[in-house]
């Protein structure tokens, strides 16, 4: 509606409903040209309502799109279109919101200090310990460049210096060293 005369309507409210009464008496193409043109409008409608869930957005346009197209017959031609889509469009998003608010209320919300997301001082210090011990079962030629290259962080240029080993034969390590590892602990899972 334009500011100065409460009685004027939007070009939206214009286009929608010549639309929608020409469908209503039989044009298939205009029928179809509202249904994209409601869609639009609708999704910009109910996006502004539900900006905090997008993905809900498009499944309610295409309820309300159904419940409009069912319910065409309630149109009452004196009447604002718009008014009559936006009533339809409220009542299915209330729906979705009964919906949500009955499912949001069966989950329970978690205290941050739960012991269950303290920190564990023994949790590294057994990961550690599984972890040497893991490598342990390796020969030097695989072991070595796994620890210095994966866990202390040096480069394959570095670990090479360190070890005696050739850039390559470094890299050949890492790759056979983790291959084992990964089936040792693949039979013991």
């Amino acid at each position: 509606m334009t500011q100065g005369n409460p009685l004027a309507r939007s070009e939206a409210e214009i286009a929608l409903r010549d639309l929608f009464l020409r469908g209503l008496d039989g044009d298939e193409a205009a029928y179809r040209a509202f249904l994209q043109k409601l869609g639009a409008h609708l999704r910009a409608y109910l996006a502004r309502r539900l900006f905090g869930w997008p993905d809900d957005v498009e499944d309610l346009v295409q309820e309300c799109l159904l419940a409009m197209h069912n319910q065409r017959h309630t149109y009452q031609s004196d009447q604002p279109l718009t008014a009559w889509v936006h009533a339809i469009a409220r009542y299915k998003m209330i729906d979705l919101l009964r919906a949500k608010s009955a499912r949001e209320a069966l989950h329970e919300p978690l205290d941050d200090d739960l012991a269950v997301f303290a920190e564990s001082a023994t949790e590294s210090s057994d990961a550690r310990r599984d972890l040497t011990g893991l490598l342990d079962t390796l020969p030097d030629r695989h072991r070595l460049p796994i620890l210095h290259v994966k866990l202390e962080g040096l480069s394959v240029a570095e670990a090479a210096k360190l070890t005696g080993m050739s850039e390559s034969a470094v890299k050949v390590g890492i790759h056979r060293g983790l291959k084992a590892l990964a089936l040792r602990i693949k039979g013991a899972v």
